[in-house]
Order: C-alpha cells, then sequence, then structure tokens
C-alpha cells in the first residue's frame, strides 16, 4: 500500500494522490442514476458487527475474505460491495466475484436495481436515503430493499477528497 503523507497543514495534498494502493478512486458516472440486472450475481456474504451502524470489525472481514479471494483467484473486477444495514449492531456485506471462493459464504444477488450516487460525509445518510426515495417516486418505481455501497475506506475518502456512497435499490 502507498504511504499517504500529510502536508504541512496536516491535511492530505489531495492533488498530488492519484491512487493510494489500498483503495481504487471512484469514478461515480457509470453508477449515477442508471438501472442495473442481475442474474444469479455471484457475491461473498459475511457480517459486520456495527455501534449505531458504525462498522467496528470491518477491516477483520475485509482483509479475510479478500485473502480468500486471492487466494482463489477471484476477481470483483467491478468492486463492487454492498452492504445491507439491517440493524444498529450489524451489516451483511456483500462482496461480488467472478467465481466461488473456498472458505468463503457465497451468495447470489437477482434482480432489477436503481442507483444514485451521493457525496459527503456519512452523517446526511438519513437525508441520502430521502432523495433516493423521491428519485424511484419520480420513476414511479418503488424499493424492496437498500443496499449502500460505500466505494472507498475512511482513509481513502480523506486522501481522494470524496467520500461517495451508492445507494442501489432493488426495485419491484
Amino acid at each position: 500500500m502507498t504511504e499517504i503523507k500529510l502536508n504541512e497543514q496536516g491535511t492530505f495534498d489531495k492533488a498530488q494522490v492519484e491512487e493510494t494502493g489500498c483503495c481504487p478512486r471512484f469514478n461515480p458516472d457509470p453508477w449515477q442514476e442508471k438501472e442495473i440486472s442481475w442474474d444469479d450475481k455471484l457475491f461473498i456474504i459475511d457480517h459486520v458487527k456495527s455501534f449505531f451502524h458504525i462498522p467496528l470489525n470491518m477491516n477483520k472481514v475485509m482483509t479475510k475474505n479478500v485473502e480468500l479471494m486471492e487466494k482463489a483467484g477471484a476477481k470483483n473486477s467491478e468492486s463492487i460491495m454492498l452492504s445491507d444495514e439491517k440493524s444498529l449492531w450489524g451489516s451483511d456485506i456483500y462482496i461480488a466475484t467472478d467465481k466461488e471462493v473456498p472458505g468463503a459464504e457465497m451468495t447470489n444477488l437477482s434482480g432489477k436495481f436503481l442507483t444514485k450516487v451521493f457525496e459527503g460525509d456519512y452523517l446526511k445518510m438519513g437525508n441520502w436515503i430521502k432523495e433516493m426515495e423521491e428519485f424511484l417516486k419520480s420513476k414511479n418505481k418503488t424499493s424492496e430493499k437498500l443496499y449502500f455501497s460505500y466505494t472507498t475506506c475512511p482513509v481513502c475518502a480523506k486522501a481522494y477528497g470524496k467520500n461517495y456512497v451508492v445507494i442501489f435499490a432493488k426495485i419491484s
């Protein structure tokens, strides 16, 4: 992983950060207000413990699953990771992969999804959900379930100067 250094003011010089070596820089364009259809799209599924939706063991869970993927030669070419924020105390994460990964729990997702990209502090999540509901309403759609794609880890979001979240609404 590339070391991210602070400038004299104690902040990141975003203009000089090309890639962190951890999370790739996110391009929101392919995900902004799109309809996506999946037919048995393959994912690793795992559980993250949370405290009021703040993940407590995300790093451990991700490290374990990335190591399993690497060992299996599996790819996540689209860099899709979804979170099902099931409760204040935990969420299920879905990591897209191109093949079965031994040692990991696997699942498939199917259906049509509308996506919308948001940028900013996670404290805006309630507003983003309302905005997503308005977007769905404008398309005469209703959501069966919302999934959240946190596109970078907090360190990379700070380095890049952007904190993007994509909301995937499974539509009926």
